[in-house]
């Protein structure tokens, strides 16, 4: 018997919604990137997108243990001669919240074409609202 390879045309996609409400941020992440990519499922196949798509909602309220708010720092390159640019975790979760958390996911995921197109099915909201009510998603439970 050989092993199942699932095929990107037969692939269900589900909505889930994740409340980021007093989640740790890593915990979090990992937790979303698994169903991203698709290991929750019996059919997961490494070179096939079989994942879920996945709404965080309250990502200001994502938290971060020690003192990473104040140490832990994002860097960013402009392209340019010296434009090394640093923001630390304190200031990118009070200013956008969203962008620290699609960070945190985006480093768990593969990073090839495959990676970034699992990227594309997260979406990230700052409070409780979101505009994905007609896909029905259902409720993920994390435990963090």
């Amino acid at each position: 018997m050989s092993t199942y390879m699932a095929k990107p045309n037969e692939v269900e996609r589900k909505w889930y919604v994740v409340d980021a409400t007093g989640k740790t941020l890593g915990r979090l992440a990992s937790e979303v990137a698994k169903v991203l990519r698709g290991k929750h499922k019996p059919t997961f196949t490494p070179h096939v997108d079989v994942g879920d798509f996945v709404i965080v909602i309250n990502a200001e309220k994502v938290k971060l243990t020690g003192k990473k708010l104040q140490q832990k720092k994002y860097y960013r390159h402009t392209g340019y001669p010296g434009g090394l640019k640093t923001i630390d975790y304190d200031t990118l979760l009070q200013e956008n919240p969203e962008k620290a958390v699609q960070l945190a996911v985006k480093g768990m995921l593969p990073h090839t074409r495959l990676g970034r197109k699992m990227l594309k099915k997260l979406k990230v909201y700052r409070g409780a609202e979101h505009p994905h009510q007609a896909q029905k998603p259902e409720v993920w439970d994390v435990q963090a």
